[in-house]
């Protein structure tokens, strides 16, 4: 049980810069039915958490005003209804709020135990990425051995997952990234094709990799004018899979392309998600995935970390793009 009430978390009054993210006193979550207690070790930093910070992406409702969307730290309460075996163990978790604090709670259902060898900084820069590039390259976009994918961003964590990924499935995985240097660190991950979009059109060197037939997938995370270049890079049969709209919202399409060539255009969002969606898509990782963790095969590559009190400098980093790979928070005095 925990003896304490009061925790540290980064809980902004209001919207603003990186200065707001300021730790604050906090009451300890209780967990509902369904879920456990985490004491945080470490918590991923992710993108929409800069735009929640910002006041342009609100916390799902029911979810806590805390920021942070994952986890890895050790179980120590658990809710009505929680398997006993769950008490004491590490795990890592995607939630809806409150990674950014010393205790959050999570749905058991999207737990996954950490294995021995991978870190508790590790184990907590593995949710966000894992589960997004998962369901939207396998589940979304049918992802099959030896196919290829266009991965935009391709040095952020999603980008170093999909990597990651590609390579233990049999894909061939070509990239963009925004820098010559950027480019290497992504072709030293695995990527078969790295191209700086600001020198390149990605369209042309595309084409030129593929014979002319392009991709069989895009994952993009820009939208806006992106989309219709992304569909000039798809082969036959195509699919595109919008996971952002950092460059845009709306976009305007060549439909009688995407009739002509039979392509398929699809997206999802996985933060407003149910528990119900979320905890099957944790089981499907704990069945394709999870053993390839376990067996060293699969890491995140891990950027920078900073402790909680330092989360100013993490949100910063982030939006300065210079990052390869995951920026990680460190919380409390726990081996992470």
């Amino acid at each position: 049980m925990i003896a304490a009430e009061m925790m540290l978390a980064i809980d902004p009054d209001a919207p603003g810069g990186p200065e707001v993210l300021v730790p604050v006193a906090r009451p300890i979550p209780k967990p509902g039915a369904g879920e456990v207690l985490v004491r945080v070790a470490a918590a991923g930093v992710n993108r929409p958490e800069v735009l929640q910070r910002q006041g342009k992406y609100p916390p799902p409702p029911g979810a806590p005003s805390i920021l942070g969307m994952e986890i890895a730290g050790t179980v120590v309460a658990l809710g009505e209804g929680v398997d006993d075996s769950l008490l004491g163990k590490q795990v890592c978790a995607l939630i809806a709020g409150g990674a950014y604090a010393e205790y959050a709670v999570a749905p058991a259902g999207q737990c996954l135990e950490v294995p021995e060898g991978l870190s508790l900084v590790e184990a907590a820069a593995l949710p966000e990425t894992l589960f997004t590039v998962w369901s939207n390259l396998f589940d979304r976009g049918w992802a099959q051995p030896g196919e290829s994918v266009l991965v935009h961003g391709g040095t952020s964590g999603i980008g170093t997952m999909a990597i990651a990924l590609a390579k233990l499935f049999g894909m061939t995985i070509l990239v963009t990234a925004g820098s010559d240097e950027k480019c290497a660190a992504a072709r030293g991950l695995g990527a078969d094709l790295a191209i700086n979009y600001k020198t390149q059109d990605f369209v042309e060197e595309v084409k030129a990799f593929t014979g002319g037939k392009g991709v069989q997938i895009v994952i993009d995370m820009v939208g806006g004018d992106y989309v219709a270049r992304n569909l000039q890079c798809l082969a036959e049969d195509g699919r595109h899979v919008s996971i952002a709209v950092q460059g845009g919202a709306t976009a305007t399409i060549p439909v009688w392309d995407v009739m002509r060539r039979r392509l398929t255009l699809t997206g999802s969002t996985l933060r407003p998600r149910s528990v119900e969606f979320k905890s099957l898509l944790a089981d499907e990782l704990r069945r394709h995935v999870w053993p390839l963790v376990a067996e060293g095969k699969l890491k995140p590559i891990i950027d920078r970390t900073f402790p909680l009190a330092e989360a100013p400098a993490a949100h910063r980093r982030m939006e300065a793009g210079e990052h390869v790979g995951k920026i990680v928070l460190t919380i409390g005095d726990q081996p992470a």
